[in-house]
């Protein structure tokens, strides 16, 4: 693998900016593998409660706009010129926006037209499954289902945090991956979807990576493995692209 810069833009609500953010997990995981040879860079973009319909998508490729400035080791302000430009977008919509009869119409048209914004713009669409209510397993099932349909309808990736997540309940009952609320992640939530994650991008086991995230290795490395599990089983179905990050 060439050394090169690996821009990820991430889209969605506050699932994604708990226990300081997605994208910072992914981040220390392709810093901790010897591997992955990428200047990762990801910027995080959520709104509460959000789905992707709430998000002004095209305004984040605005010329000078995200990637204008950023801070170097010493916080010192580094202007970018031209802007930094994110290669790949990963989009998640709310937990109900699939599947809610008032909602996955919209749900349909925003990925599609983002998709094709962010092809436009020089970006891979990234899809990403969000997992199932603690409580309703079933959602499963019919997140699934929604995701890989509009994966295969936009030739877009797709991360299948739901998989892993049905898959470390079964398999590891006793590592908590929800908040009290039941839908929020947990530490170990956050790090089973960022494993996911990181498998999806960069084809690549997270269990090769020395980050762990505080978690206790048993812990670190079960999820790990169903992670790539899930990421393994996707592409075995080869129904949908996979992602161009190599």
């Amino acid at each position: 693998m060439s050394k090169k810069s690996r821009s990820v833009l991430w889209v969605g609500n506050s699932w994604f900016f708990y226990n300081n953010g997605i994208h910072h997990h992914v981040r220390e995981l392709v810093r901790g593998a010897a591997h992955v040879n990428v200047d990762y860079r990801g910027c995080l973009i959520t709104i509460s409660g959000s789905g992707l319909d709430w998000h002004d998508f095209g305004s984040y490729f605005r010329p000078q706009g995200l990637g204008r400035y950023s801070f170097d080791a010493n916080n010192e302000v580094v202007i970018n010129e031209p802007a930094l430009r994110y290669d790949t977008v990963v989009m998640m919509d709310s937990s109900q926006g699939p599947l809610h009869p008032k909602l996955q119409p919209d749900f349909d048209r925003t990925v599609a037209a983002n998709c094709k914004t962010a092809a436009l713009n020089g970006a891979e669409p990234v899809l990403f499954m969000s997992w199932a209510y603690k409580n309703r397993p079933e959602m499963t099932a019919l997140l699934s289902s929604q995701y890989l349909h509009a994966g295969v309808a936009n030739r877009a990736a797709v991360i299948p945090a739901a998989l892993a997540f049905a898959g470390a309940q079964m398999r590891l009952p006793d590592v908590e991956l929800y908040q009290a609320d039941n839908a929020h992640p947990s530490l170990a939530g956050t790090y089973l979807a960022s494993c996911t994650a990181f498998a999806t991008l960069y084809s690549g086991h997270a269990k090769r990576s020395s980050y762990s995230a505080g978690l206790n290795q048993r812990t670190a490395e079960g999820l790990q493995d169903i992670a790539l599990e899930a990421v393994e089983e996707l592409r075995s179905a080869s129904i949908i692209p996979h992602a161009g990050a190599t």
